[in-house]
């Protein structure tokens, strides 16, 4: 492993990957908790749109998923509040609509295209500096709204109708995080692929949550088994020559059950 993080290509996949780890778990405890798993799995899939249109622009499509699927996230929030439809119905709305979007703009451009292929699937060792850096930013940006709020944000989740008594402004503080989630998503298909995303923002949490004792103690353990989750599954694909995002969510799997099976043992 040593030897191959001389290689530039694998500084960068390690990099983006304990950057995506840290923000995923930090962000995957308020998925958890809202039951969002749903939302941030449909919203990953909707983000095919954004991806097929920069495609088809000739653009980084990383840019213009995170733009539409931050709009998608604001519509499905406003759905919610202002009609009667059930929000995992809303979900399979924008679900569907973005995938089927996404393929019929991407049937109008032949020939094969392996910067698709990364977001379908995800190739994290395919991360470019440019890449690397957007991800710095933004995840800087999320990480920090989400500790500055933290509390808000974890009444909000766990019962609304305090928080809104208690003053928080429960719409926005929703719809913000709405948008955090999408954004985060989309930053973490280019690792696992919109098929296996979610289980990034799960696995983490539901293992920590097995040890935790308290909100921070749960916070800080979720990033902990994500990123021994990230770093070992990087370390495997690359030793075993398999696919890093699909190693990476059997690792956490891995974790996860041997936390269990731990944790077991040890109430015993």
């Amino acid at each position: 492993m040593i030897v191959w993080l001389a290689l530039p290509f694998i500084q960068r996949a390690v990099l983006a990957g304990l950057i995506l780890g840290a923000l995923l778990a930090i962000l995957g405890i308020f998925v958890v908790l809202r039951r969002m798993a749903f939302f941030s799995d449909g919203i990953a899939h909707a983000s095919l749109a954004g991806v097929a249109v920069g495609v088809l622009a000739n653009t980084n499509p990383l840019l213009t998923a995170l733009g539409i699927s931050a709009v998608l996230a604001v519509i499905m929030a406003w759905l919610e509040r202002k009609t009667k439809i059930a929000s995992d119905a809303i979900v399979g709305l924008i679900f569907t609509g973005g995938m089927a979007t996404g393929v019929i703009l991407l049937a109008l451009k032949s020939g094969y295209q392996p910067e698709l292929v990364s977001f379908l699937f995800g190739n994290i060792l395919s991360i470019q500096w440019s890449e690397l850096w957007l991800m710095v930013v933004l995840a800087a940006l999320i990480v920090a709204f989400l500790l500055l709020n933290y509390k808000r944000l974890a009444l909000m989740v766990l019962n609304p109708e305090i928080a809104h008594l208690s003053g928080v402004p429960v719409t926005l503080y929703q719809t913000l995080l709405y948008v955090t989630v999408a954004a985060s998503a989309v930053l973490g298909i280019k690792m696992l692929g919109v098929a296996l995303l979610s289980a990034l923002l799960i696995v983490p949490v539901s293992t920590a949550k097995l040890i935790a004792k308290s909100f921070r103690g749960l916070m800080l353990w979720s990033v902990i088994m994500s990123e021994l989750t990230v770093i070992t599954g990087i370390a495997l694909s690359i030793q075993l020559n398999l696919p890093t995002g699909a190693v990476i969510v059997l690792c956490g799997l891995m974790l996860f059950l041997l936390t269990l099976a731990g944790s077991k043992l040890f109430n015993r």
